[in-house]
């Protein structure tokens, strides 16, 4: 629900008229896993354009018919590995821009920025790119969204220059249920090379430990017991949100 919330909403903003509602979309997902016999373990992509165009032109108005709604299922599973041994980010020069210039909450296609963050990660041998925000605060990764620990707090980067995860909200949730404390605050590098621990959050990844970033070792360098607590109680979570 959390999910679909968000797409209607980034498509009215974008002035996306989808041509079906939240309920038949959710009932078209369910019908296309059960047709492929897919139960559990399934990860869903779901995409929606505005549709078909007489040529390749940028205005909307020339769009002809409905919108093209695309739905994928996949057996597929994070693997394990990483939820132990954990993954190293690398900060790049790519920053996450402004509402006024492309508003953050849109889960567009439009990921230029993303993509050109994740190369040059890519080429420093990171498995994942940190972003800033125009100010030089730490704002997001480029698929998923990023958390550190400190003095046993949770802290967040706010929201201004990223996408509002879904699963990062369940993450505060939970903290919340737990009785550890959760910011969502700015803050600098230098707070994040002196961390207890860092972690990730994303629909597929579920939450997964940072041990490296920029080269710094985070804490002693292996999953703290912030981030395991979090992904058990994200697990149990989930197993009881799919009953």
């Amino acid at each position: 629900e959390q999910h679909l919330e968000r797409l209607y909403e980034g498509a009215k903003a974008l002035d996306m008229d989808l041509g079906i509602s939240r309920a038949e979309l959710e009932r078209e997902v369910l019908r296309v896993c059960e047709a492929n016999g897919m139960t559990s373990g399934v990860h869903i992509r779901l995409m929606c354009t505005r549709g078909l165009k007489p040529t390749p032109y940028q205005n909307p108005k020339t769009t002809t018919g409905t919108p093209t709604i695309v739905i994928i299922p996949e057996h597929k599973q994070a693997s394990e590995g990483p939820k132990r041994r954990g993954i190293k980010l690398f900060t790049v020069h790519v920053r996450r821009g402004p509402a006024d210039v492309q508003d953050p909450m849109w889960n567009s296609h439009s990921k230029l920025n993303c993509i050109a963050a994740c190369i040059q990660a890519n080429k420093a041998g990171a498995d994942e790119a940190l972003m800033l925000d125009p100010h030089g605060f730490v704002a997001t990764c480029n698929s998923v969204n990023f958390f550190i620990v400190r003095q046993g707090e949770v802290w967040a980067p706010t929201t201004k220059y990223q996408l509002h995860g879904v699963t990062r909200q369940t993450i505060l949730d939970l903290c919340a249920a737990c009785g550890l404390v959760a910011r969502e605050l700015d803050f600098s590098l230098t707070t994040v090379y002196s961390a207890q621990e860092c972690f990730v959050t994303g629909t597929f990844a579920g939450v997964l430990p940072v041990v490296d970033v920029d080269g710094r070792t985070i804490g002693d360098g292996q999953r703290g017991p912030v981030t395991l607590r979090l992904q058990e109680e994200y697990a149990k979570y989930v197993e009881e949100a799919c009953k």
